[in-house]
């Protein structure tokens, strides 16, 4: 039987490991569609995935990663065949189910999509979970109310990671001009952040002033937000929202409390709006990609960089220092 490369999670006297090992195809999870994987991506929540208490798997041993692009081998349902292109982000892949990072996945058919004429399958992969959520988180927002004829100040945290700078392109590329962007150290990661090309680069002191930041409502400074972080920071920059504004929450790399009073709620009607993709209707998502094939089509503007699946561990030590900046990709096998 074939055997294969893959990353796999490991509980050891009640210790975390991942390894590159050599596994088979009865290694894998359950599904109806086979296929040989090409191109993955390094999310955050892999990184949680290979760390003790990390939340993300659910029993061992795992082949994380929940992204994946690659050419279908075979398949026992009619909806795709053999030599299709497809992609793979979210439901329970890395988590529950075998992953991505390994050079063949077995998964069901209801997770899988084809991948839109114009795209290959290391583009999908710059763009993967990170950018799906990002148009997610863009598209809840529109839907409540944010419009390129209007030109809002829009407001994105996070902006040196994944979600961030591919929403931030996203915004470019649909008109919106008043883009200004957080990060938490700006001096160190100063030549990515003016590169994506918006307004102003903030740190969260200039909004949220430490001896101010327990005020239950600011200065109104943004109509819409995007954020990434989750914690103390969408807390803080809660009361700092114009008056029926709205800000979109998808993200915990600062922290999963949320800390705030009714006020922003029923004094300025602003709005929250939870952001998913992980069970995101696998019906919706066909459209979407279609849209990073055309409109959405940002792909010359994306900063990532290349790694063979020996590299990943030191790209989740950069994830886990907060030194990591765009996307990553990771090239299994052979082309």
């Amino acid at each position: 039987m074939k055997r294969f490369k893959a990353l796999v999670v490991r509980e050891s006297n009640d210790e975390i490991i991942h390894n590159i090992e050599e596994i088979g195809f009865e290694n894998l999870g359950q599904g109806d569609v086979v296929i040989k994987v090409e191109y993955s991506s390094v999310n955050y929540k892999d990184m949680l995935a290979v760390r003790k208490n990390g939340g993300v798997i659910r029993s061992y041993p795992m082949i994380p990663g929940i992204d994946l692009a690659g050419e279908v081998v075979s398949s026992k349902s009619p909806k795709f065949k053999s030599g299709d292109k497809v992609l793979v982000t979210g439901f329970e892949i890395g988590m529950t189910h075998t992953g991505g990072y390994s050079e063949f996945a077995c998964v069901p058919a209801e997770w899988v999509v084809k991948i839109p004429e114009g795209l290959t399958t290391k583009e999908v992969m710059m763009i993967g979970t990170a950018g799906f959520t990002s148009a997610i988180s863009i598209m809840a927002l529109e839907k409540s109310g944010m419009c390129v004829e209007n030109q809002p100040e829009i407001l994105v945290t996070g902006a040196s990671g994944g979600v961030g700078s591919v929403a931030t392109q996203i915004l470019i590329k649909s008109g919106y001009k008043n883009i200004s962007v957080l990060s938490k150290e700006r001096s160190k990661k100063s030549e990515f952040l003016n590169g994506l090309g918006v307004k102003k680069v903030y740190t969260l002191e200039e909004i949220s002033p430490e001896e101010k930041k327990n005020k239950p409502l600011g200065k109104q400074q943004f109509h819409y937000i995007l954020d990434t972080v989750g914690g103390e920071v969408a807390s803080r920059l809660l009361a700092h929202i114009h008056y029926g504004g709205s800000m979109s929450m998808c993200g915990n790399a600062g922290g999963i409390k949320f800390q705030t009073t009714v006020l922003p709620f029923i004094l300025r009607g602003v709005n929250i709006l939870g952001i998913d993709s992980v069970n995101y209707p696998i019906e919706k998502r066909e459209c979407i990609w279609s849209r990073f094939a055309n409109e959405w089509n940002v792909l010359d503007k994306l900063n990532y960089q290349e790694v063979e699946l020996e590299s990943v561990s030191k790209v989740f030590q950069s994830l886990q220092e907060g030194s990591h900046t765009g996307r990553t990709i990771v090239k299994l096998g052979s082309k």
